[in-house]
């Protein structure tokens, strides 16, 4: 059952930071407003972070580079963070989002990051 579980969080993994990837080059404007005000080069930083996405969801597909993926998710989430707070702190005026949202994904950076170190270990 464990295992089954742990295939299902993988799939979904992998979906997940594929897409979000590739909308970080569909729409990144989207993106650049909910960069923080004090970072310079938005666009890069968006462009950047959606090739990251792409890239590190890549890598979980194989087991042999999953140790990297899972990891280089984890850094990932943590430097992204702060993008989240901004989001927040706005109360979700940065992303076009209710306070209730913006606030409520905060708590969701630890899951990811939690099921990403699990994949780590593979």
């Amino acid at each position: 059952m464990v295992l089954k579980i742990k295939s299902i969080s993988l799939i979904l993994m992998f979906l997940f930071y594929i897409t979000a990837g590739i909308y970080h080059f569909i729409n990144p404007e989207f993106y650049v407003r909910i960069v923080p005000p004090v970072l310079p080069y938005k666009f890069a930083i968006v462009y950047v972070t959606g090739f990251l996405e792409i890239i590190l969801g890549s890598l979980l597909i194989f087991q042999n580079t999953r140790y990297i993926a899972g990891w280089g998710l984890i850094i990932f989430l943590l430097l992204v963070f702060p993008s989240n707070i901004y989001v927040a702190m706005t109360n979700g005026e940065a992303m076009g989002t209710s306070p209730f949202i913006a606030w409520g994904r905060l708590p969701l950076q630890f899951p990811l990051i939690a099921i990403a170190f699990w994949h780590s270990k593979e």
